[in-house]
């Protein structure tokens, strides 16, 4: 699940950036209003977190834009604690309305609840579940299962699972993985990637046949089952 976090406030943006990357989620970060506008109605995105308070255009701006495009779930986050500026989000088409300081497990929660309800739920249903094989990957729910048996993975672990089942068949970079799943830029120093790999294989591959998971000597690795 791909979300795009609209914050100008920078220690505020890492926070839930990072916040929401240890869930397992993938996230972009938008600075200002201009480039989050730009972002929520071009960009592919499951659910957007947005200020409202933005230089460039603020976030009642940006909302209208993404509404006349998308109906992707949008969660308002603002220190403006009026009722006015709720109403206002909520009428002009938020999906919630969260006001900070917040206990970061309730954005969590709120986040999830609008992805279980929102387009991710209806729209775009046929995309909320992956299978490769006998690899069953859902979401929503963020569990995956082989010949029917629940897989114990980690937040990262789905996060990888996820992205490679999305691409199945494509061969992942060990660079492309560290940042699409860790938001981070590759080193080639670091082995979390490969470590990361060996323990979703010991949970996922080894004590299932057929094998799914393939490293692509010199190129990355691979999600696909294979004659």
């Amino acid at each position: 699940m791909r979300i795009l976090v609209i914050e100008d406030e920078a220690k505020q943006a890492d926070y839930v950036r990072r916040g929401l990357t240890e869930a397992g989620y993938t996230v972009d970060v938008a600075r200002d209003g201009i480039e989050g506008r730009y972002l929520a109605t071009e960009g592919d995105y499951q659910l957007v977190v947005l200020d409202i308070m933005l230089p460039g255009v603020d976030g009642f701006g940006v909302l209208a834009a993404l509404r006349e495009k998308r109906n992707t779930p949008v969660l308002m986050l603002t220190a403006r604690d009026l009722v006015e500026d709720r109403v206002r989000g909520l009428q002009s088409g938020a999906d919630d309305y969260l006001v900070k300081p917040f206990a970061f497990s309730e954005l969590l929660a709120r986040i999830g609840a609008l992805l279980r309800r929102g387009p991710a739920a209806s729209n775009e249903a046929s995309n909320s579940r992956l299978s490769v094989s006998d690899l069953e990957i859902d979401l929503l729910s963020r569990k995956a299962t082989r010949s029917g048996q629940r897989l114990e993975l980690t937040a990262k672990e789905f996060a990888l699972l996820a992205l490679l089942a999305r691409r199945k068949g494509q061969i992942l970079s060990r660079t492309t993985l560290a940042e699409q799943v860790w938001d981070m830029n590759f080193d080639s120093d670091t082995n979390v990637v490969e470590v990361a790999i060996r323990r979703l294989r010991a949970k996922m591959d080894d004590p299932f046949r057929p094998k799914l998971l393939h490293n692509v000597r010199g190129m990355g690795y691979v999600l696909e089952e294979r004659a």
